[in-house]
């Protein structure tokens, strides 16, 4: 070989940044004193090592763009997979794509991205299921993850829900499960009695009563919340009507 440089080898060990993806790369062994050094950045368009410099694609993964409002004015184009991954790229996904972390809002992963006019946040599970599932009908207008893993965003853990089967999803995450165990066997710090309690669901479970919710926890000196929490059995459990 006669080449003015060469490469010894290549391994993913330690990390270094190039086209905005970061790569880990390192030389093992020596090069001569007298060798000329070349920035790695050259061998990254050399066609032979191109291939590491690329996006993976997982089995069975697709990728679809992400169209939103604004997102012509943007200087990357964005998209998502059926693994629940997020990259941006300028023409093609798997070539020139840089894949991306995002950022996490109250637990979900979000991409914010600034655009004329327009709010930057989107969330990543409701993207994904505007792009890869169906709505069964217009009233499951809210997204849930399967196993209650808000960061695991691929297309199996996702479904469309209404506001009931929502609200029944999240009762049942094991968060609100041992939150509920622990509001159970709770005896200090309450502004209720047991007896209290017995009254209020008794009320709670009247469909014909004549007194709002507010009311009825303004006559016990308690939020709103509670009322709904003892409701639907988040607190108090363990008191029957």
């Amino acid at each position: 070989m006669t080449p003015n440089f060469y490469l010894l080898s290549i391994k993913f060990l330690t990390v270094r940044r190039f086209y905005g993806r970061v790569h880990e790369l390192t030389y093992l062994g020596r090069a001569p004193d007298n060798f000329p050094f070349v920035p790695l950045l050259l061998a990254a368009s050399h066609p032979a090592l191109k291939k590491f410099f690329m996006i993976k694609k997982l089995a069975g993964e697709v990728w679809k763009p992400l169209q939103f409002s604004g997102w012509r004015h943007l200087r990357n184009c964005y998209a998502v997979s059926s693994h629940g991954r997020i990259a941006s790229y300028k023409k093609n996904i798997i070539e020139d794509g840089k894949l991306l972390s995002g950022s996490l809002t109250t637990g979900y992963r979000t991409l914010n991205l600034h655009r004329p006019n327009n709010k930057g946040t989107l969330y990543i599970h409701r993207e994904m299921a505007r792009l890869f599932l169906s709505k069964p009908s217009p009233a499951h207008k809210y997204v849930v993850h399967r196993n209650h893993n808000k960061l695991d965003n691929s297309t199996k853990n996702l479904r469309w829900c209404t506001l009931e089967q929502m609200i029944e999803h999240q009762q049942n995450s094991p968060a609100k499960r041992a939150y509920k165990r622990k509001q159970a066997n709770k005896t200090e710090g309450l502004k209720l009695t047991a007896t209290q309690v017995k009254k209020i669901k008794n009320v709670l479970a009247n469909k014909n009563r004549n007194i709002t919710i507010r009311k009825l926890a303004g006559q016990y000196g308690v939020s709103e919340m509670t009322m709904y929490r003892i409701k639907s059995g988040e607190n108090w459990a363990r008191i029957g009507k």
